[in-house]
């Protein structure tokens, strides 16, 4: 398979890492980033061939991933489309890792494109621990999609949307999440430092506490639900710590700020999407 990728930074860096030499040769992987830098270095490491900008040889890939920020789609799109022009009856895979960027509107900026898959991963992708939501426009072929699916699984597992609206909720859920865990963390380790632990102490007891919480939520067929309650003896240090959080309203301003996450995804589509 000849994977293109248009942009070097974190993300596509942590899905090449995962692909090359696995699912496909480094030689087979393209990539066109304006930084002289990151190409060095991604040629250097994964042994890929390397383009200031878009080129043929991006255009004659199989798949091309495109991986800039979503301020800057329209623009490679419209280097993007004489390429794919040139060349007519062909039409290779192009997968979006960008946000707010709805397949309507890029398939609109390439022309009518109609083989285009938008996908939303993670930063955890970056060791190889990431999850990202999946959703195919209508021209896909079967043979695409597991071609997007085999790519994005490079850095961790897919979950396939039937309806790309629920991109927004993907957004809220895993793709603005780690930030989420991060804060609590954050918390944790400012009350452990305020109940006199040291700052290390209070990181490592934070971060296995998260780890270990996660895998055991992960490996049990339990709901967290029950998980939690097990955890929580009335009367007991767990049961006040919850009760304070519940008192504060914790939960609800968690639903809510994720709300506010997926309204946010939707009014990015809307901005970046508007015709000009």
């Amino acid at each position: 398979m000849k994977i293109a990728f248009i942009g070097g930074g974190n993300m596509a860096s942590a899905l090449i890492a995962g692909l090359a030499n696995k699912l496909t040769a480094g030689a087979h992987i393209h990539v066109a980033d304006p930084s002289a830098e990151a190409l060095a270095r991604l040629q250097q490491q994964f042994g890929v061939t390397t383009a200031e900008q878009a080129d043929a040889v991006a255009a004659a890939a199989d798949v091309i991933v495109l991986a800039v920020k979503p301020q800057a789609m329209r623009a490679v799109a419209a280097q993007l489309l004489p390429l794919l022009q040139a060349v007519p009856g062909r039409q290779p895979l192009i997968v979006s890792i960008a946000a707010g960027i709805r397949g309507a509107d890029l398939s609109r900026w390439l022309g009518g494109y109609g083989a285009i898959v938008r996908c939303m991963p993670n930063t955890p992708a970056l060791i190889g621990m990431g999850i990202t939501g999946m959703v195919a426009t209508a021209g896909v072929s079967a043979a695409q999609k597991q071609a997007a699916d085999h790519i994005l699984r490079a850095v961790g597992p897919t979950v396939w949307l039937d309806d790309e609206a629920q991109i927004d909720a993907v957004t809220a859920v895993s793709g603005s999440g780690p930030a989420y865990v991060f804060y609590f963390i954050e918390a944790m380790q400012q009350a452990a430092q305020e109940m006199g632990l040291s700052a290390e102490q209070g990181k490592q007891l934070a971060m296995a506490t998260f780890t270990g919480a996660a895998q055991l939520a992960q490996q049990s067929d339990e709901p967290v639900t029950l998980l939690r309650e097990r955890v929580t003896s009335k009367g007991g240090t767990t049961y006040a710590a919850l009760t304070s959080m519940e008192a504060s309203g914790v939960k609800p301003a968690i639903i809510q700020a994720m709300k506010a996450a997926a309204a946010r995804g939707k009014e990015m589509g809307d901005e970046l999407g508007a015709a000009s």
